[in-house]
């Protein structure tokens, strides 16, 4: 066996120090190590503010860096400061040593290893505690602002008479200064009394005094300052009662005082507050008196104070005074909570009208013509079609739509129609092949505005297209159709420089072009090529060929990403929605300002108040602040975002929010005035959808106006589920154009329905005029229905709608073979006394991947339809089959104009009709190529009646006879066949 021992017979290793080769070596890695940290946090702050540079936006990023550094020096200083004096003060108040006991013989060998680092270690600790105290004080940045720029109210709360900005803006301060100053001193006291013991003056063991008179004095004064702190503690306790947060009832997140409060928590608190006074007082007089008896006694005091006065009180109060006789004892405490909710959300304007939910007029058919004055039903589903405007628009697989498109207001002819827009964005997901070129420099946009008439359908059950194809053509006009920005473009681009970008594909080949706007940042500068390299972690952004004169660097691209950076005090609409506004696609984003501090309003938690059976499906259309707890909410900032430019423009909407009012102090500049925004841009303003969900779920409670008949919950209402799905989720708002009984013209509104808190007959339904520039705008109607009948809920309707036997069948049918039915909005509508339900089924199937609209639910006054067409439903809803209705718009296929009596053209039409029976046979039979042809048959048929009514126009004959047309008009012009996607 070989020695492993290293003895005699075997060599010795001897361990020197490195050669200098090494220790050079290993330190120049040390230093590159060191400075590759430094540099990496570098590029983060470089790369932030040549990003908020870029967007005109840099002092938000100077003001929130400076206040954040303020901040942390100050209060990192002052804890610091804090401890190291105490330390320092223990040690100088050291007992000179004598007699060592055992217990100090031992703490000497720990005195004697930091003999020499004493100072280094004092620096240490504190530098330690101040970095902690700095960070977390830093965090507070907002805290400061509200408090400093603080505006008014004008409101004050019921019991303390106080401005409501003390609440929202003072309170929030105080507190976190109050809880500075608790860690201060707990530190403190932790610091000395090591230092004490650590050095004699406390004994922990040894026998004699336990502590010197100069460490009994320490000591109680920094507990006397934590004391006299919880004094002031109680006394801003009385405040928080004001907005403190307790369960009640059927309420949630109640905040505000209830009786106990009044009548045993603010005296309680009043009386621990001078019993804390006197305590801190005690202490402080251990100076001189050198004994802790007194405050010991004084600190017991106290605390059996806490728990006799603070908790057993108030439980016998509640249990003897209040729940024998609650709703007399809590009665003017709900009327101040209602009051002040209502105004917080701005729902103190509601109006409520009783409405009977039963039509007054016997004769039905005399309604037929008020429906198209009532409503503009919309037919086409944003949240069903966007398959459809994929599979018919898409025309190239890099581009895509949003999953759920939206709802806007154009003008045709002088007349605004509701339409279904959605943009066709950039979708890496579908570029040929991807790399890193490809990826960031070659597919960096997307091309064109989508648009179609919200209250109609082509022949094939197809939206009735007001602009598409690409380019994009149509109503819309001439404007910039490039889209750099986009809810689906979460990617870096680089572009403007030697590597030229896919601008789109037609007939004639492939398109490029160059960005020519001033977006994004330079690349020209090696160190922000460097900088990014190392933000992105991407390095081949430092050296690649592509990056030359004139390249600039997109990102932070979506709407909602771009506005909460430059606006980081603002809470953000979920859903941000595009407009053709100036020749520009501008995507407008609905943006809050919130706060929690509301006193006597009750909290409510944004995620959950704003999810419905959209959310639940697509987590982008979710507020941003998931769990943020406010208590008052505004609208009051209207953003823009340009699709080409990314330039970000906020305007101040709510001139009167103290809230935003507050901000605009702390950022001066940043936010323009109401009279900014301009005519073209105001008529795509609408009332949010967020904010409408948030004041719903409120008033599903606080619609009531009665103390007792709130504590009583007897008029408790619920959302109701969404009937279309299975999601288990509320059912989302609608816009539509609509007329209540109070008004007078239609006018683009939001709107939901209530149902009973655990039934599904109908309760109410509600509106808001969301047209921004109208007179009315954000007026909040609902109609109550009466509680001794029963009128059918959503949920009852489409039971209804699936329990008919007739109907059943047709939608058997139509499920027949590989098809699937999806049933659109569920549309309500108040007429003359009643509700109209009207709700579009869509049929995907047969070797089509997206969906058709195929029938038209229609409900009214226990009457149901199930008809091919709006108009068809309607009439036999209102028994007004075969009597000709009013001319429609152009495109709308829901009403047949009136034929023609030229030969020529009574034969096409003959031909037509047969051609539209055979087609409905086939979808019937689920026979989708001879649906095909019948729809080609169909087509031929109305063109040829189409051309000869033209002819006999030109010929002079037939002249004041109307034009052609047969149930099933004509495909309108700039509605395309399906295009299969490349």
């Amino acid at each position: 066996m070989p020695d492993r021992g290293g003895g005699p017979s075997g060599p010795r290793i001897r361990v020197g120090r490195p050669s200098r080769r090494v220790r050079t070596l290993l330190m120049t890695l040390g230093v590159l190590a060191a400075l590759g940290m430094v540099f990496t946090m570098f590029a983060g702050f470089w790369t932030d503010w040549l990003w908020y540079r870029s967007v005109n936006y840099s002092s938000v990023f100077t003001t929130t860096l400076w206040t954040k550094i303020g901040l942390f020096f100050v209060f990192g200083l002052l804890m610091a400061l804090a401890v190291g004096f105490n330390i320092w003060l223990a040690h100088r108040l050291r007992p000179p040593l004598s007699a060592m006991s055992m217990e100090q013989q031992n703490l000497d060998r720990y005195r004697m290893s930091i003999a020499p680092y004493k100072k280094w270690l004092l620096l240490g600790i504190t530098a330690l505690v101040g970095l902690i105290a700095g960070a977390s004080a830093s965090g507070q940045w907002r805290t400061w602002l509200m408090w400093v720029n603080g505006v008014a109210f004008g409101q004050k709360d019921p019991q303390f008479k106080l401005d409501v900005s003390f609440y929202a803006f003072d309170l929030p301060w105080y507190r976190f200064l109050l809880g500075f100053g608790f860690a201060a001193a707990i530190l403190s006291v932790i610091a000395a009394a090591l230092t004490h013991y650590l050095y004699g003056g406390l004994r922990v063991t040894s026998p004699g005094a336990r502590a010197t008179a100069a460490a009994t004095g320490h000591l109680s004064v920094l507990i006397g300052i934590f004391v006299a702190l919880k004094a002031v503690a109680y006394w801003l306790d009385r405040y928080g009662l004001a907005v403190k947060s307790s369960d009640f009832r059927a309420t949630d997140n109640w905040t505000g005082l209830r009786y106990v409060d009044a009548n045993a928590y603010l005296p309680a608190k009043t009386i621990l507050f001078c019993i804390a006074v006197i305590c801190a007082l005690l202490f402080f007089a251990t100076i001189w008196r050198r004994t802790w008896q007194l405050p010991v006694i004084g600190f017991g005091l106290m605390v059996l104070s806490a728990i006799l006065i603070g908790g057993l009180y108030p439980a016998i109060v509640q249990k003897f005074q209040v729940q024998p006789n609650e709703q007399a004892k809590e009665a003017p405490y709900v009327e101040k909570n209602l009051e002040a909710t209502r105004k917080a959300y701005g729902i103190d304007g509601t109006k409520v009208t009783d409405y009977s939910g039963t039509s007054k007029t016997e004769d039905k058919t005399t309604l037929r013509d008020d429906v198209g004055s009532t409503a503009s039903i919309r037919i086409m589903d944003p949240n069903i079609v966007s398959p459809t405007f994929q599979q018919l628009q898409q025309i190239r697989n890099y581009y895509a739509f949003p999953n759920n498109l939206d709802v806007d207001r154009y003008a045709k002819d002088g007349k605004e129609q509701d339409t279904v827009i959605g943009l066709r964005e950039l979708n890496l997901a579908g570029i040929p092949k991807k790399n890193w070129i490809n990826n960031h420099f070659r597919y960096t946009h997307g091309f064109g505005v989508v648009a179609a008439q919200g209250t109609s359908a082509d022949a094939q059950g197809r939206p009735n297209f007001t602009e598409s194809d690409l380019p994009s053509e149509g109503d819309l006009g001439t404007y910039e159709q490039r889209i750099y920005y986009g809810e689906k473009t979460d990617t870096y681009s680089i572009v403007g420089g030697p590597q030229k970008e896919i601008d789109y594909s037609d007939d004639n080949g492939e398109k490029t072009t160059s960005y020519k706007g001033d977006s994004g940042v330079n690349l020209s500068n090696p160190v922000n090529r460097a900088a990014y390299a190392v933000a992105f972690g991407e390095p081949q952004i430092l050296y690649s060929g592509a990056i030359g004169e004139g390249s600039r660097i997109l990102y932070n691209r979506t709407p909602k990403e771009r506005v909460e950076a430059v606006a980081p005090w603002l809470t953000i609409d979920g859903d941000a929605y595009p407009a053709v506004v100036n020749g520009r696609i501008q995507w407008i984003v609905d943006a809050y300002t919130t706060t929690n501090g509301y006193p006597y309003s009750s909290r409510t938690t944004l995620g959950d108040t704003t999810a419905d059976s959209l959310t639940a499906a697509n987590t982008n259309r979710a507020v941003v602040a998931q769990q943020n707890q406010v208590n008052y909410i505004r609208n009051s900032v209207k953003a823009t975002v340009d699709a080409y430019t990314g330039e970000v423009k906020l305007y101040q909407w709510d001139t009167k929010d103290p809230v935003l009012k507050t901000w605009m102090k702390a950022f001066p500049d940043t936010v323009q005035p109401k009279g900014d925004i301009s005519k073209d841009l105001m008529d795509h303003l609408r009332y949010p959808q967020d904010l409408f969900k948030v004041q719903r779920e409120l008033l599903t409670r606080y619609h009531v106006r009665d103390a007792t008949t709130f504590l009583s919950g007897s008029e408790v209402w619920q959302v109701p589920d969404d009937p279309t799905n299975r999601s288990g989720n509320a059912v989302p708002p609608y816009y539509l154009s609509m007329k209540m009984p109070d008004q007078k013209a239609q006018s683009f509104s939001l709107t939901t329905t209530f149902t009973p808190n655990g039934r599904d007959n109908l309760s109410a339904f509600m509106a808001v005029d969301a047209e921004a520039g109208a007179s009315d705008y954000g007026k909040i109607r609902i109609l109550k229905l009466p509680t001794n009948t029963t009128v059918n809920g959503p949920k009852q309707v489409q039971s209804q709608f699936n329990s008919q036997e007739e109907i059943a069948e047709s939608i058997r049918l139509l499920r027949g073979g590989d098809s699937e039915v999806e049933y659109g909005n569920l549309l309500t509508v108040p007429l003359d006394g009643g509700l109209l339900y009207v709700e579009p089924v869509y049929v995907r199937g047969g070797g089509l991947k997206y969906p058709l609209l195929r029938k038209v639910l229609v409900t009214y006054g226990g009457q149901t339809a199930f008809e091919n067409t709006l108009d068809e439903a309607l009439n036999k809803i209102f028994g007004t089959e075969g009597q000709a209705p009013e001319p429609p718009d152009e495109g709308d296929t829901t009403t047949p104009p009136p034929t023609s009596d030229n030969p020529t053209v009574q034969q096409a039409l003959e031909d037509a009709q047969k051609a539209f029976d055979a087609g409905q046979e086939a979808l019937k039979d689920n026979d989708w190529e001879a649906y095909g042809r019948a729809q080609k048959d169909l087509e031929d048929a109305l063109q040829r009646a189409e051309d000869a009514q033209a002819q006999a126009g030109r010929g002079g004959a037939g002249g004041g006879e109307s034009k052609p047309s047969a149930s099933p008009s004509p495909k309108p012009s700039g509605s395309p066949s399906p295009k299969p996607s490349s």
